[in-house]
């Protein structure tokens, strides 16, 4: 199969996710039947979210989000406000989510926790925004108001404890709801609602949650992934906030400069220039002049926000009124008075007197927050008669504004979390989880012997991580890696089990080569060394020498106890081969053959100091003639001072020597070989080496009578 080819595992993960946006699409549609039903009774609750706990609890935070999300937004079509609410109940999604892994609670917890959190974002976080808006606003037969009346005197706090209440009802309803219809769908329904992205073989519940939870020195690659994405979308929409805001603030002034403008424009076909003396002469008394009056009221009165429209000559001394309305609260100038002008209109002054036009002004004074634009009315000669001024609240727009932002932030929120569960999700699939995958699986990588070794391949293939990315190319660079030193592994496995072989091939021609020399010992270097090797392993088993008694050490003494007589390669013919005793000076020069392989093996150490068979078997040839209780030879140690490996090969040694036919005596028998051996315990030979050789009696016979049967055979042991 190529990389590009999909396998019937994709199929299959791709065929599931279409039933779980199916059940998403449930889920959506069940939160907009249930609201349209309690909207159309007139309940006092919402059960909006029904859908959306449910979505969360079985198929998991991204399904939940996604649910909760696109419920408001459809809502929002024909319920415009729903928009602001969108990220509660994508809290709620993930709220649920949480709570229905926590598997240390039981599930009568787990349903007050999810009510009264659920009450807490719905009814707490809920009641903010339209105190945001619109500040505090109840009606009298309300709950907020009952509160008001039972001794809660903040309007707010009465407000917030009022949706409070009546959230807990509905999130209640709305949890049990979604419970019973959890608990009435099949068991592997549910996990139908999950959203799988293997991009590799799917990981089991365990692997899967240790490939999540992997130690790091000091962040995890997940996390710095979605705190640079948190901070990018935080950054980014903060900054196309406060531009959008901006903008929109520019547009709603360009609006109300327009309004201004349209309405001075009418006021001037209003008000006749050539009477304007006449008014400022009679003092606005005559009967055209309140018929005027009351065109510009009708004028003003047409839009909600132009506060104040005003008509006036500009002289030396100050703005002259020619008309000027009266509001709720401000009365209106009289006819010929004069007003000067406020400090923000310094700049203009120069112009207005030489009856230029001037840009809109918006000034912060008693009056209030006001956009005025004031427009140069001219007579028949060209000369300016007077301006026409029209103030425009500027107060609305903080109300729109604040109206803009609570809905931008509400959106920004909903999506933020739904980008961020989502860019969560393909991270954990397509970072996260193959990454850790890997490091797992090479982590674990057994090299003891080659089943350990082709089994850790496998399981590196069996990951099939097919991300299409680095992460896949950074997968099949380690499989490469990891096939090829398996082979140079095994390679060298190989050459190292053939260098073995030559090794103990060269320590048995050195053996036979100092055999051969010594007529009276037949196969004695092989018979000590199959015995040292039953003693080792009942040592283990009896637990003896636990810390010694490695499966390196007993190798190590074992492929070593043939050199244990290297040194008699020293000792001259006719003292090795005599067919007599041995008097005390040649017993002496036999004695030699201790030291003098002892000395031969450290040459051969200082060649190869990495051989570690080569210590123990200085060891053997140096110190097996040694005595437990310290007669022995060459140097007289005694107890545990003697080598572990030199005190078993001298029960095997003497064992041997006691059974083996030599020239100058006759075979002891099996028992009287073994008897001697036991007297020797605690003298000759180590107490516990003893115990051993003698609990493993059977192999010691059967080694015996097999070395025996071969010696008879050939006549010798070559």
């Amino acid at each position: 199969m190529s990389r590009n080819e999909k396998s019937p595992a994709a199929n299959k993960l791709i065929k599931h996710n279409y039933i779980t946006i199916l059940l998403c699409i449930a889920g959506v549609a069940l939160n907009l039947l249930l609201s349209d039903i309690v909207s159309r009774f007139q309940f006092p609750i919402y059960l909006d979210t029904v859908g959306t706990i449910g979505v969360a609890v079985m198929g998991g935070y991204l399904p939940g989000v996604i649910v909760g999300f696109v419920t408001n937004m459809l809502r929002s079509i024909s319920e415009p406000s729903a928009r602001y609410y969108a990220f509660l109940n994508v809290l709620i999604a993930l709220t649920a989510s949480m709570i229905a892994q926590q598997k240390k609670l039981r599930k009568w917890q787990k349903i007050l926790l999810a009510i009264v959190l659920f009450s807490l974002i719905g009814g707490g976080m809920g009641t903010l925004i339209p105190w945001y808006l619109e500040g505090v606003s109840f009606d009298s037969a309300s709950l907020a108001a009952k509160l008001q009346l039972a001794g809660v005197a903040n309007p707010l706090l009465a407000l917030l404890l009022a949706n409070l209440i009546a959230d807990f009802a509905d999130k209640a309803i709305s949890v049990i709801i979604a419970v019973v219809l959890v608990w009435l769908l099949p068991q592997k329904i549910h996990s139908m609602f999950l959203f799988f992205g293997w991009m590799q073989k799917p990981l089991s519940s365990e692997d899967s949650a240790a490939a999540k939870k992997m130690n790091f020195r000091v962040m995890s690659l997940r996390t710095k992934i979605m705190l640079v994405m948190s901070l990018s979308l935080v950054g980014v929409s903060a900054a196309a906030t406060g531009i959008s805001m901006l903008l929109y603030r520019s547009a709603l002034i360009k609006d109300y400069i327009k309004l201004a403008e349209s309405t001075v424009n009418i006021a001037a076909n209003v008000v006749d220039i050539s009477k304007i003396d006449t008014y400022l002469a009679e003092g606005g008394a005559s009967e055209e002049y309140k018929q005027t009056e009351q065109l510009l009221y009708s004028i003003r009165d047409s839009s909600p926000d132009i506060v104040y429209l005003y008509v006036y000559r500009m002289e030396q001394d100050g703005g002259h009124i020619i008309f000027d309305l009266d509001t709720e609260e401000t009365p209106a100038l009289k006819c010929g008075e004069v007003f000067g002008f406020d400090a923000e209109y310094a700049p203009q002054i120069s112009d207005m007197l030489a009856g230029k036009p001037n840009e809109p002004i918006i000034t912060e004074s008693a009056f209030g927050w006001l956009l005025t634009v004031y427009t140069p009315v001219s007579d028949a000669d060209g000369n300016c008669a007077c301006y026409i001024a029209a103030d425009v609240s500027m107060n609305q727009i903080r109300q729109t504004e604040r109206s803009f932002f609570a809905e931008m932030l509400s959106l920004f929120l909903g999506i933020f979390i739904l980008i961020f569960v989502l860019i969560r999700w393909l991270v954990e699939y397509h970072i996260i989880l193959p990454v850790n995958s890997i490091a797992m699986s090479t982590g674990t990588f057994a090299y003891d012997s080659e089943t350990a070794r082709e089994n850790s391949i496998e399981r590196i293939h069996e990951l099939n991580i097919h991300t299409g990315d680095e992460v896949e190319n950074l997968y099949h660079a380690i499989t490469k890696t990891s096939d090829d030193s398996m082979r140079y592994v095994a390679d060298v496995q190989e050459k190292t089990e053939q260098l073995a072989m030559m090794q103990r091939a060269l320590i048995m021609v050195l053996a036979d080569i100092v055999e051969s020399r010594d007529k009276n010992t037949g196969a004695h270097v092989r018979k000590t060394a199959a015995y040292a090797e039953i003693i080792l392993k009942e040592m283990r088993n009896r637990g003896y020498y636990a810390d010694q008694l490695t499966d390196a050490f007993i190798s190590d003494v074992v492929y070593s106890a043939p050199l244990h007589d290297v040194g008699k390669i020293q000792v001259p013919d006719a003292i090795l081969n005599k067919p007599g005793r041995l008097d005390d000076a040649e017993f002496q020069v036999m004695k030699t053959h201790t030291t003098a392989g002892r000395d031969i093996i450290s040459q051969a150490i200082a060649l190869v100091p990495a051989s570690g068979y080569l210590y123990e078997a200085r060891n053997l040839a140096g110190y097996h003639h040694e005595k437990w209780d310290g007669s022995g030879y060459p140097d007289g140690i005694a107890g545990e001072d003697i080598p572990l490996s030199a005190r078993v090969m001298a029960v095997a040694d003497v064992f041997d020597a006691l059974v083996s036919k030599r020239s100058y005596k006759k075979p002891f028998s099996f028992e009287e070989a073994m008897k001697i051996i036991t007297d020797g315990s605690g003298k000759h030979f180590d107490p516990l080496v003893v115990e051993a050789f003698v609990g493993a009696e059977d192999e010691v016979r059967r080694v015996e009578r097999e070395f025996s049967a071969m010696t008879n055979e050939a006549g010798c042991f070559k």
